[in-house]
């Protein structure tokens, strides 16, 4: 079984169509767990209407106060009950076949961690045509220069990491933080260059992302990787020409 794991923040206006594409999934063995994070706009109530028919396949966790998306991911990941975690954020868009083709995968290549590539989308999800590929596989040293690895391309193998370690630090960039973090641990993440989900991208100011997300990386270098400034210096110049390149 693979468990799907939802942090739910304000997502009424998509959370009805994110259970609709996990129902429509070819992969059949699975159990999708919400975890509202006190969201002001009813998801939580609109929620169990959609599942009331399926309450114990789909599963609600309502939060007693807001916490942000790592706390809700870790709420998820402890009530899971399958041997595979995947992420999903109740914005992006999964293709039909995403979990049957990247379980598949695993299995073959006997990954603990794994992530696909994925396509940029607009406010309503549409294909931009930008894809970012998935390398073959990614260590701990080739990450630092690239944040390559998009949440909702994720899965996990339980049977073969340990789950205390996937859980997500509230910092900055939780998730890049954790995957640094497991891959710190000698894990390798195998990469499966087949574009299977669509990132949503409303439309923001771009010049306060990229500040934003500058902040961001040197705080990972400097407190998740434990990285000299030279080092983190060497490492930020990699990132900032594939970040570029990623999104034109």
């Amino acid at each position: 079984m693979v468990s799907i794991v939802v942090p739910v923040y304000n997502a009424k206006k998509y959370i009805a169509k994110t259970i609709e594409m996990v129902e429509a999934q070819t992969y059949k063995d699975w159990e999708l767990i919400l975890v509202d994070d006190c969201s002001r706009d009813g998801s939580a109530e609109y929620i169990e209407e959609l599942i009331s028919s399926q309450a114990k396949r789909i599963k609600l966790i309502k939060k007693e106060r807001n916490e942000g998306a790592a706390a809700a991911r870790n709420t998820g990941i402890d009530a899971a009950i399958g041997r595979y975690i995947a992420f999903l954020d109740a914005d992006d868009v999964w293709q039909a076949d995403k979990l049957e083709k990247q379980i598949a995968f695993m299995e073959k290549n006997g990954a603990a961690f794994s992530f696909h590539s994925y396509e940029f989308g607009d406010e309503e999800a549409r294909p931009t045509g930008k894809v970012v590929h998935a390398p073959k596989t990614l260590n701990f040293r080739q990450a630092l220069s690239r944040t390559v690895i998009f949440t909702t391309t994720v899965m996990f193998d339980t049977e073969k990491i340990d789950m205390e370690i996937i859980h997500m630090p509230m910092v900055p960039s939780e998730d890049t933080a954790t995957w640094w973090r497991i891959l710190k641990s000698g894990i390798i993440a195998y990469g499966m260059d087949e574009n299977l989900a669509i990132y949503r991208r409303p439309a923001k100011s771009l010049s306060s992302n990229k500040l934003l997300a500058i902040e961001r990386i040197w705080f990972l270098y400097r407190n998740i990787a434990d990285l000299s400034v030279l080092e983190s210096l060497f490492y930020f110049g990699g990132w900032a020409v594939r970040a570029t390149l990623r999104r034109i």
